[in-house]
């Protein structure tokens, strides 16, 4: 894709961060967007505020744990703007503690956020792309998808079958007219480690976890680049039609300790 005017992006986890930031960069490219989110009160207040602006957008209240929601995404793209050329897989929660004191409850929302919310927006609009000649898919995986820290254990085996995933599905559509992105960013200034914010009522969470929210907030707050930054190496990476997108150049040293220890047959290495 060389041009992305006129073309038709839908970005999950639109209200907010990243993908807010995805948002305003295609529209600045002069594409339409469908904006998905589950926090119906901040999806209506950007949307509003971009169709203000003379942007094309449509707000989707969207549950990406729920198939029939991500599939009911698809329909209302393709009723209101007829076709979705980009796909960006963003919606994401990096819930934190350690994995010993974690709960049933916050797996199966973990896992149904940061991968079945992918899984489903590959199946509900990879096929689309594929009939229609023309498409390019973006998964937000995350640094943690590549490497490891102890106070992320979910979060990060969650991102990591979302590098998984993406390179698969990278494979798979190789012989396509469909591309495949995986956006790994390290510190990002957005709101990802307020897990409490829209966590769902039936998710049992142990105290302690929430208390270490703050100091991740805190790490944000003083070194996480801004949304936009993200964004535009998004743009750029699918007009290259490139797979990694990287926002730090810390991350593939990271990365590249796990194959060090790999050939030297050792255990892994402490993070640093």
């Amino acid at each position: 894709m060389k041009d992305l005017k006129n073309k038709v992006a839908v970005v999950t986890g639109a209200a907010s961060g990243i993908g807010l930031a995805m948002t305003e960069a295609f529209v600045a490219q002069g594409m339409k967007v469908v904006m998905a989110d589950v926090d119906e009160i901040a999806l209506s207040a950007q949307a509003t505020r971009l169709e203000a602006s003379g942007a094309a957008v449509l707000g989707v209240l969207c549950d990406v744990t729920d198939p029939a929601a991500v599939q009911a995404l698809a329909d209302a793209t393709v009723e209101q703007f007829g076709a979705a050329h980009v796909l960006c897989n963003n919606a994401g929660i990096a819930p934190a503690g350690p994995m010993l004191g974690t709960t049933p409850q916050e797996w199966q929302w973990t896992v149904g956020v940061n991968v079945l919310g992918v899984a489903y927006g590959v199946t509900a609009f990879g096929p689309l792309m594929v009939a229609q000649g023309e498409g390019h898919i973006i998964n937000t995986a995350s640094q943690a998808g590549l490497m490891t820290t102890e106070v992320l254990g979910m979060y990060c085996a969650t991102k990591h079958a979302v590098v998984g995933l993406s390179e698969s599905l990278y494979r798979e559509l190789a012989d396509s007219p469909v591309g495949v992105s995986c956006l790994c960013p390290e510190l990002v200034s957005t709101e990802i480690f307020d897990a409490a914010r829209l966590r769902p009522d039936w998710v049992e969470v142990d105290e302690a976890h929430d208390a270490l929210q703050p100091m991740l907030r805190e790490l944000l707050d003083a070194g996480g680049i801004a949304p936009s930054l993200v964004a535009d190496a998004v743009v750029e990476a699918i007009l290259a039609d490139r797979f990694w997108v990287f926002t730090h150049e810390v991350t593939v040293p990271q990365a590249n300790r796990r194959f060090a220890d790999l050939a030297a047959g050792s255990n892994p290495s402490p993070a640093e």
